[in-house]
């Protein structure tokens, strides 16, 4: 069992869980992720390392409430447990010194690119930060990418904060203004293909980390394949980064979207006043 030893609310249905996980802690790495299981009846789900600290042992993970498993995750409070974690899996980040890099956060994709930008940071990078949301009231780890940026760019699609616009249109203004040897864009499957878009003529290389249906995270039930350049990847073992100019981001939001009633059905019934027996029509 894992112990869940903090809890923090950044937006509206986004938390913060710093759980109790001292092997893992001890070993992860930037760009890796972790599976968890609440219960014995529970479904294994993905979620991205955002940040570890082997001293005391901990690990933190940063969601939003999609659907059943991740509304039930967010009733838990300090001091409950989770079934099972289990990590770090997935390929770390390729860290080295690339030069003038650029780490682009959208929504919860904020909290993923935090540690990526920091260990670039770290390595001797020159990082220049940019993260959007909606609007101001789902924007959160600011503070924290600015420590670790030597330029950030705040931008909201509705103006509320920052400088209104995507993220896109920050990438483009940086663009005209530096030479970007290397970039880093990790948000909603349709941002990253429009940043791909983007930087592609712009001829700046691309990563993007991929978040596709994912059951094992080990690379024997192929839930998790993309497209790759024409070839299938397992996101789980080969990445989950990739080139962003080679991945086939059609196909993958078209398997994003294979279950999304019965979740949609899943979620409904967990609500419902019968618990899913049907009964009622709550």
């Amino acid at each position: 069992m894992y112990t869940i030893v903090k809890k923090e609310v950044l937006s509206e249905a986004v938390f913060l869980f710093d759980i109790k996980a001292p092997k893992i802690a001890a070993k992860a790495k930037a760009g890796q992720f972790l599976i968890l299981r609440l219960n014995e009846k529970g479904e294994r789900i993905p979620l991205t390392i955002a940040d570890s600290d082997s001293k005391k042992g901990t690990i933190t993970t940063i969601f939003q409430v999609v659907g059943r498993t991740t509304r039930d995750m967010s009733k838990l409070n300090e001091g409950d447990e989770i079934l099972d974690v289990v990590g770090p899996l997935g390929e770390p980040s390729e860290i080295e010194k690339y030069g003038r890099v650029v780490c682009v956060g959208g929504g919860v994709g904020i909290a993923p690119i935090y540690p990526i930008a920091r260990a670039l940071k770290e390595c001797g990078n020159e990082v220049i930060g940019i993260i959007g949301a909606r609007s101001k009231e789902f924007l959160f780890w600011e503070d924290k990418m600015a420590k670790v940026s030597d330029r950030l760019i705040v931008c909201t699609d509705d103006g509320s904060y920052g400088q209104k616009g995507f993220v896109t249109q920050a990438i483009e203004q940086v663009a005209k203004e530096e030479k970007i040897d290397c970039l880093w864009a990790i948000g909603p499957m349709p941002m990253m293909k429009a940043v791909a878009n983007t930087t592609k003529p712009l001829g700046i290389k691309t990563i993007v980390s991929l978040n596709p249906i994912m059951l094992d995270g080990t690379g024997m039930c192929g839930a998790c394949r993309v497209s790759i350049a024409g070839e299938t990847r397992f996101a789980c073992i080969d990445g989950p980064e990739f080139d962003a100019h080679k991945v086939d981001f059609d196909l993958a939001m078209k398997r994003l979207a294979y279950y999304r009633e019965e979740e949609r059905q899943a979620d409904s019934s967990a609500n419902c006043k019968c618990g899913g027996a049907g009964i009622c029509h709550a």
